[in-house]
């Protein structure tokens, strides 16, 4: 067998087994979407929207609490966690690869790769036995703290992939260096910037372990910040051990819209990167 031959060989093999990989990787997903879908479709209704949970026993109620709890702490956490990856991100990209940039990139990736439920015991010692409660705030920190590494590194890769020509323009035209990076090197990244953002906003909408110790549970309408909060994650798995058949059934709608949300938000993100893909490249 000649070269050429062997080589074209080696070729259909290696995209035969790339496609079916990625048929494997996308029947996965769409297995789990579609388990979902039967599973808890026909527990959604504007009632699961609106309404408290029901007693424990009865059938019927909703999660509209949870939902509202759940973007209470992503509000909570976006205020927390976005501005310190942001600038955090911004002074990385900005100041090269040695010292003290290098010891803040090991230091994110490290954090990034924390267990979720460490954070949220870290959290639960220094928020909520001092508060001697659990509350919003505490879930909000706990999951701010988990969006800080993702943003932090998303950012500055984003700012990186920022021509050096632009900078150099700027600075030639006398602009300092912070207001060269204010105003010509962070709105060129800005679109990227925040699909990093939405991302991570995504990322941790599904956590359950951190809020367990910091926002715990909340089967009626949080009164104030410092309150224990419901959230969907948490619910999902309180609704999924009971021993009710009509929570398990509300267990999968939840998990439905949550999958729902983080899919649609995923989406986004790549339409607005493939619609940003061709500036870039001009």
């Amino acid at each position: 067998m000649n070269r050429p031959t062997q080589r074209k060989i080696i070729n259909g093999v290696m995209l035969s087994l790339t496609g079916v990989c990625a048929m494997v990787t996308v029947s996965i997903l769409f297995s789990i979407l579609g388990y979902l879908v039967w599973q808890g479709a026909t527990s959604v209704s504007w009632s699961f929207f609106t309404q408290l949970p029901s007693p424990v026993g009865e059938t019927g109620g909703g999660m509209g609490n949870a939902i509202v709890g759940s973007g209470r702490l992503l509000l909570l956490a976006a205020l927390t966690g976005v501005p310190i990856g942001f600038l955090g991100g911004v002074y990385l990209a900005e100041s090269g690869d040695k010292g003290f940039p290098f010891l803040i990139r090991y230091a994110a990736d490290v954090l990034n790769g924390v267990p979720s439920i460490v954070i949220g015991i870290f959290i639960y010692a220094l928020f909520v036995r001092p508060m001697h409660r659990f509350s919003a705030i505490a879930g909000g920190i706990a999951l701010g703290v988990m969006l800080i590494p993702i943003i932090l590194r998303s950012t500055e890769e984003f700012l990186r992939s920022v021509p050096d020509s632009l900078r150099e323009g700027a600075l030639a035209l006398g602009a300092s260096k912070w207001r060269m990076v204010a105003t010509v090197v962070v709105p060129t990244a800005m679109r990227g910037i925040v699909t990093g953002i939405l991302i991570s906003l995504a990322r941790v909408a599904g956590e359950t372990a951190p809020l367990l110790f910091t926002a715990f549970n909340n089967r009626f309408w949080s009164t104030g910040w410092d309150q224990p909060t419901s959230s969907l994650p948490v619910m999902i798995y309180t609704y999924a051990v009971s021993p009710y058949e009509d929570w398990h059934r509300q267990a999968w709608a939840a998990g439905l819209v949550l999958l729902t949300l983080v899919l649609v938000i995923n989406v986004t993100v790549r339409m607005v990167l493939s619609r940003n893909a061709p500036a870039q490249k001009g």
